[in-house]
């Protein structure tokens, strides 16, 4: 009796300035994304998203996948990984070409591809991304899928993203270390947007906000195609930092209560509630009003969220955002984050949980893991392209275990 066809693995890299988080996928064109497995570490080796410490980055990564590698039972090999940063830059640029047989063809898309991204790049910046947002073909626009039309001109329009050339060198270097190939390196926003958005929100017009623990990233969409994308220096490990100055406890406490107590709007806090907050060195816990603590938080969430409104003005795509701001990652989960930024905002927000994926119920309905399953998605559209250079291989689940032992012992 056959056995059953070995399905594609496909594993996502969240490369965060907390933790390294690896995920891995099972994926048939007819079944979906099934996940099998995951992997998490902290990340002492980067700050702000950008790497610092290439040690401890390479240990945290090798540790997550260490992890992953043993409860999906596989060898990884390759990797579709994360970058973020304030680094990243974004414009949108224009494209034109000639169509040389009248008849568009895949090769006129990839030319006109070509002439978008061909503008001055610093050269300490490197081309990251460029996503198509409309095609227009003579005298008619708003195209979305150009080939088999006829026609003599070809336009377009691109979102072109690019990065610190020595951010991405660095972050290449450190999977390189690990034994892993990089399939490709994506913006961790644009990988949230793919596992959080709706199809509608974006044609009506989105703003999603991944707020993390270095850094506070964007992606606005309209009309169904990216329109702007950045990265602020300002999230969730600022918080853990108010914490701790303001009830002078060590950070790593301030990280627990943060987890544990915190709450974004004071009135959601009840006026009698305490908490217990350890206290430096060899002095007693205390226990202090859990509206203290609110206090602190709200503060730094109204900076958050101000920069974010800041961010959202100056890209002039406020007034078209109608279906509002879908909040994600690890510091969108806190209790009073969606009411303080209805109020901020005036306009709806919900948090967004991944979707599109089956399995492990930890990865698949939490916030935090956005990045992680959007890094899925964007592979298995990859794999359905024949893009895929198949670095990765699945192994039988014995097998996997022992060749991830082996790794670790030498």
């Amino acid at each position: 009796m056959k056995g059953k066809p070995e399905k594609a693995l496909l594993v996502g890299l969240d490369i965060g300035t907390s933790k390294v988080v690896a995920i891995v996928a099972e994926h048939q064109p007819d079944e979906g994304i099934n996940v099998i497995g995951v992997g998490s570490h902290p990340g002492k080796g980067l700050k702000r998203g950008v790497v610092v410490d290439i040690e401890s980055t390479v240990q945290s990564i090798q540790r997550a996948i260490e992890e992953a590698e043993l409860m999906a039972g596989c060898e990884i090999r390759s990797v579709y990984a994360s970058i973020s940063g304030s680094h990243v830059q974004s414009r949108n640029s224009p494209g034109v070409v000639a169509i040389r047989d009248k008849e568009v063809t895949a090769g006129d898309v990839d030319r006109v591809m070509d002439a978008a991204r061909a503008v001055a790049v610093p050269a300490d910046q490197s081309v990251l991304h460029v996503l198509p947002q409309e095609f227009a073909i003579d005298e008619q626009e708003g195209i979305r899928d150009p080939v088999g039309m006829s026609g003599v001109r070809l336009e377009t329009r691109a979102h072109l993203i690019t990065c610190a050339l020595s951010a991405r060198q660095n972050l290449t270097k450190c999977v390189n270390r690990c034994g892993l190939a990089i399939d490709e390196l994506i913006l961790a926003p644009l990988a949230s947007a793919d596992a959080v958005l709706t199809a509608d929100e974006r044609e009506l017009g989105i703003c999603l906000v991944d707020i993390g623990a270095g850094t506070t990233d964007l992606a606005i969409y309209t009309q169904g195609a990216i329109r702007h994308t950045a990265s602020l220096p300002i999230a969730g490990d600022l918080v853990t930092n108010d914490i701790a100055q303001a009830f002078r406890t060590p950070t790593q406490y301030a990280e627990d209560i943060k987890v544990r107590y915190a709450c974004a709007l004071t009135q959601l806090a009840g006026a009698e509630e305490t908490i217990q907050v350890p206290s430096v060195g060899d002095r007693a816990p205390r226990r202090l009003a859990r509206q203290m603590l609110a206090q602190v938080v709200q503060s730094r969430y109204e900076e958050i969220f101000s920069m974010v409104q800041g961010e959202i003005r100056r890209s002039g795509y406020e007034s078209l955002i109608a279906a509002g701001i879908v909040l994600t990652g690890g510091a969108a989960r806190m209790e009073g984050v969606v009411e303080l930024a209805e109020e901020l905002f005036q306009m709806p927000v919900r948090v967004g949980h991944p979707h599109g994926v089956e399995g492990l119920g930890e990865v698949v309905n939490n916030p935090v893991h956005a990045t992680g399953v959007g890094l899925l998605c964007f592979g298995a559209r990859q794999a359905q392209r024949g893009r895929v250079r198949g670095t990765l291989a699945g192994a039988d689940t014995t097998i996997g275990r022992a060749l991830a032992w082996l790794r670790r012992q030498f």
